[in-house]
């Protein structure tokens, strides 16, 4: 007797995968979507875009960071979070100097603006996703409670090593 399952069990099991991951690739991404136009709509002072915000939370948690680091991390080409970071720093957000590990490479450190400016996004989300969930019956907003160890365990296999 095989422990193997059978071709047509195999086939729905990975049918019933691929449709999970499409189901849920479609729900991150509406969620996204929605939450970035409900707060330019709601604040219309938040203009930074995406990849900058992104830029933000890194630095957040390991600042001053090398533009390779910030690129490998984020699978970004260095020449594209050098563009970011450049235009982050006409902003004031970041500051770039020599880093001192390595005087030929460059250490870039959020500022207090951008600190400032990355609570304040961070605040903006969280009121519109609070009053989000308030507007969901009691069973939905304990399904997405319940949820939320799984989606940071399946953070945890998306990030690289």
């Amino acid at each position: 007797m095989s422990s193997q399952p059978s071709p047509e069990l195999a086939a729905s099991a990975d049918a019933s995968d691929a449709s999970d991951a499409r189901r849920l690739t479609e729900a991150v991404t509406r969620l996204r979507r929605a939450l970035r136009a409900s707060i330019r709509t709601d604040y219309p002072w938040e203009t930074l875009p995406m990849a900058q915000v992104e830029l933000l939370q890194v630095l957040a948690e390991c600042s001053p960071a090398r533009i390779s680091e910030l690129a490998t991390r984020q699978r970004l080409a260095n020449s594209t979070v050098s563009g970011l970071i450049s235009q982050m720093i006409t902003s004031g957000l970041v500051t770039r100097d020599v880093d001192p590990g390595e005087r030929r490479a460059a250490a870039v450190a959020l500022t207090d603006v951008g600190r400032e400016q990355l609570a304040a996004w961070t605040r903006a989300h969280e009121r519109r996703l609070d009053a989000a969930l308030a507007a969901l019956d009691d069973p939905d907003r304990a399904a997405v409670r319940a949820a939320l160890p799984a989606l940071f365990r399946l953070v945890d296999h998306l990030t690289p090593e």
